[in-house]
């Protein structure tokens, strides 16, 4: 019986483990399957790119500020374009560009959109390309093509716009040829102080009830799309977040992308160290004498003082020297776009609905004594000019510039880290014109059912004067003025004095220009502009050409997702973005309360109070059109104003230098036999010539090399692309030919101890149009 009991145990046992394997091997094969349909529901193609947009480094005035007297002169760090494409296989694609830039140009989305049309076919088109700015006002300006936005430029300039245009089809051409499968992550999270709200009396004229919805008085939310590759992990990311580019003011005269650029820099950065792409490096090289961006890779050496400074007394000032070299030679493409076939690790901060966000977050003073500015006006005893924002790191505005760059920086690195929620679904797109001068409009009336309303021709009222607290205006306008005065209606009526049906459809805007009534020499504003929304799976973004202020944002928001969760393909979930700024420019959207108030937002909302309602409608449209697979007619089509643009600014004549020395030569040299602490400040200036000559795009006008000891050879350091080292360029008197390069080091606390020189890169133009580049380098010096 024991025996009999063991054997039929012994056989149970054998079919149980069949049993279990058979069942075992099925349910894995149908999680595999379930698995695999799910990635292939998931998997999209996905490519990232980024390219060299800095521009004119010089004589050309800044866009943002609006003040004759910002003159670019040199670069703090350059500006970038960064692109991302997401495409279904065998389905649709979008792609979306962020541009260190003001804003984006609707003349340059023409220009890029007939290009990538010679060079994709129809791929790339106006309803799936969004290009958009982060709204620094630290860049180069004279790209736009309406008269308001370049006429502080002296008109158009022709190198603003081409590098932008270049700089953006090359992103464009990178994240193409990057393609590859690859999933997408969304995470949101807030950042409790990186913004303010600089127009507070305005937005407190929202009904309490709407306001009472939200904690705060601006929008505190990131969210971030991380793009991981299928092979090589994780190679980027985007995100939004609602703050304006005015840490840097409108004193400021070096390129720079401002906060938002900043963080770009930091994330890339950290990137790098953290080995994404997996298996990412940087080598540094030169080519032809010329430098390729580099950075992070200094070998250890040698820490001996009295040996390190015995090196360096050996290596003095060399003269300058001619460099020859082709134009488009390898040395434009950065070393760090890639390893073989690896992409770069690319990541934009772009702008939302900041319209009313300031970074200037310690508040707003007055110059003269110190106290708050008065809340409505944002006046000092009756003055604009007095009253400032001070940002966090006041008064030195590069540290508020690093420090609310690196509070978006490590919100983004954390929602990266974090980022757990996959990315499903269609990819899809809706686009079409609107013409926001007479744009017919439903809204609820008081009776309860619904009046036609219409947008007006636009228009700037006096409180656009006065500036804001992050750039004052001048002369005797100030914020939240409804009225304006007799005298400045009489400058304005010499150039258009606007009718009565405008006077009408403005109110309570006093009409300082008529803007979208004058056409001479052409258009001064615009009158047709686009919308566009963007879906990726549950994420979607709204495209809109214009800052939006933050509770406008949050109406235009509402009314999206309203549309969208009747559907049953969105829940609660989905996350509706705004990037602001995007694919042309007319200013400001508030509320229809905000606008009654005329602050600066107000005054600069060119089509009216009924402006945001106008955009809330089409947008619902398109939204609609997008959830039940509808085509939306293309509208009026945006002119192309390219070649009526007039250029005052003068081209660069020629370059000199005194006798007896070259281009390159030093003319304040690094102290000799000297030594330097991290945290300390290493300067050299040198005959130089204009940077208009070569914008240096992909290369450099200043570099940090290093000594490395074994070799011999020097290694570049650190570039004008890194944060620790300016180049400032200026001339001994105005029209001098004769003009000095200072490149300013702030020697970081990473960097290792060695021996180190400054070295710079230019380009001279003789009298007869010829461009001979140069190169030169200070004595060498200690780092411990």
């Amino acid at each position: 019986m024991a025996s009999s009991s063991s054997s039929s145990y012994s056989s149970f046992m054998h079919f149980y483990k069949c049993f279990a394997r058979i069942w075992f091997g099925l349910l894995l094969a149908l999680l595999q399957n379930s698995e695999g349909r799910a990635a292939t529901g998931s998997q999209y193609l996905i490519g990232l790119g980024s390219y060299d947009i800095t521009g004119p480094a010089a004589d050309v005035n800044m866009m943002g500020y609006a003040m004759l007297s910002q003159i670019v002169s040199g670069v703090h760090f350059r500006l970038q374009a960064r692109t991302f494409i997401v495409a279904e296989p065998g389905g649709d694609r979008v792609a979306f560009v962020n541009l260190d830039a003001c804003m984006a140009s609707q003349l340059v989305t023409i220009e890029v959109l007939e290009r990538l049309k010679s060079r994709y076919g129809g791929i790339y088109n106006e309803r799936n390309l969004a290009i958009s700015g982060i709204h620094t006002h630290a860049g180069p300006g004279g790209y736009l093509q309406y008269v308001v936005y370049i006429v502080t430029s002296l008109g158009f300039v022709r190198q603003s716009f081409d590098a932008l245009v270049e700089g953006i089809e090359q992103s464009i051409i990178q994240a193409h040829e990057n393609l590859r499968p690859g999933s997408i992550f969304v995470n949101k999270g807030e950042i409790p102080d990186a913004g303010i709200n600089r127009s507070p009396s305005a937005y407190l004229n929202n009904p309490s009830a709407e306001r009472s919805q939200y904690k705060d008085n601006i929008d505190k939310e990131m969210t971030l799309l991380k793009f991981v590759d299928n092979e090589w992990g994780p190679v980027g990311s985007f995100n939004w977040f609602a703050t304006h580019g005015t840490s840097m003011s409108n004193t400021n005269s070096l390129i720079s992308g401002d906060n938002k650029g900043a963080a770009a820099r930091f994330m890339e950065d950290w990137a790098k160290r953290k080995g994404f792409p997996s298996g990412f490096d940087s080598i540094g090289s030169t080519q032809n004498g010329l430098p390729r961006r580099v950075s992070g890779i200094i070998p250890h050496l040698n820490e001996n003082l009295d040996e390190l400074k015995k090196l360096a007394s050996l290596f003095k000032a060399s003269r300058g020297r001619k460099l020859t070299r082709t134009v488009g030679s390898p040395h434009r493409i950065r070393s760090v776009l890639r390893q073989g076939n690896m992409p770069k690790f690319v990541s934009a901060f772009c702008q939302s609905n900041c319209g009313d966000v300031s970074p200037n977050t310690l508040g707003t003073f007055c110059n003269d004594t110190g106290l708050p500015c008065d809340f409505n006006h944002s006046t000092c005893n009756g003055k604009n000019e007095l009253c400032y924002g001070h940002g966090p790191g006041y008064p030195d505005e590069f540290e508020s510039t690093r420090i609310i760059g690196d509070r978006q920086f490590r919100k983004a690195t954390e929602l990266f880290s974090s980022a757990s929620e996959r990315v499903t679904g269609k990819v899809e797109y809706r686009h079409t014109y609107l013409d926001l001068s007479n744009l017919k409009v439903m809204i609820p009336s008081s009776g309860g059912g619904q009046e036609v309303v219409k947008t007006c021709p636009a228009a700037m009222g006096f409180a656009f004067a006065a500036g804001t607290t992050d750039g004052p205006g001048a002369f005797d306008f100030k914020q939240g003025d409804d009225k304006g005065n007799p005298f400045w209606r009489l400058v304005r009526n010499v150039l258009r004095t606007p009718s009565k049906e405008q006077v009408a459809c403005q109110q309570p805007k006093p009409i300082l220009l008529d803007t979208g009534e004058m056409k001479t020499p052409y258009d001064w504003a615009p009158s047709i502009l686009p919308i566009q929304i963007i879906r990726i799976g549950q994420v979607v973004i709204l495209s809109v050409p214009s800052e939006f202020t933050t509770m406008a944002g949050r109406r235009l928001r509402s009314a999206v997702k309203e549309v969208l969760t009747k559907n049953g393909e969105f829940n609660d979930n989905v996350h509706i973005i705004i990037a602001g700024l995007t694919n042309s420019y007319s200013q400001y959207v508030t509320t229809f309360e905000e606008y009654q108030i005329q602050r600066y937002e107000g005054a600069s909302t060119l089509y009216g109070p009924h402006t945001l309602s106008a955009y809330i409608q089409e947008f619902q449209k398109l939204t609609t059109a997008l959830i039940s697979s509808q085509s939306v007619p293309s509208g009026p089509q945006p002119p192309n104003l390219l070649d009526q643009q007039i250029s005052l600014l003068t081209p660069v004549v020629t370059d000199s230098t005194p006798i007896g020395t070259k281009f390159g030569d030093v003319s304040v040299d690094v102290p000799h036999n000297s030594t330097f602490r991290p945290g300390k400040t290493v300067t050299a200036t040198f005959w130089s010539a204009c940077p208009r000559n070569d914008l240096m795009t992909e290369g450099t006008f200043a570099l940090v090399e290093m000594l490395h000891q074994e070799s011999n050879v020097w290694v570049p350091a650190y570039d004008d692309d890194d944060w620790c080292l300016r180049f400032t360029w200026w001339r001994p008197a105005k029209l001098s030919a004769q003009s000095h390069a200072t490149l300013e080091w702030r020697i970081p606390e990473s960097v290792t101890s060695g021996v180190y020189r400054l070295r710079h890169f230019g380009a001279s133009k003789s009298l007869f149009g010829s461009i001979r580049h140069f190169t030169g380098a200070s004595s060498a010096f200690v780092v411990l």
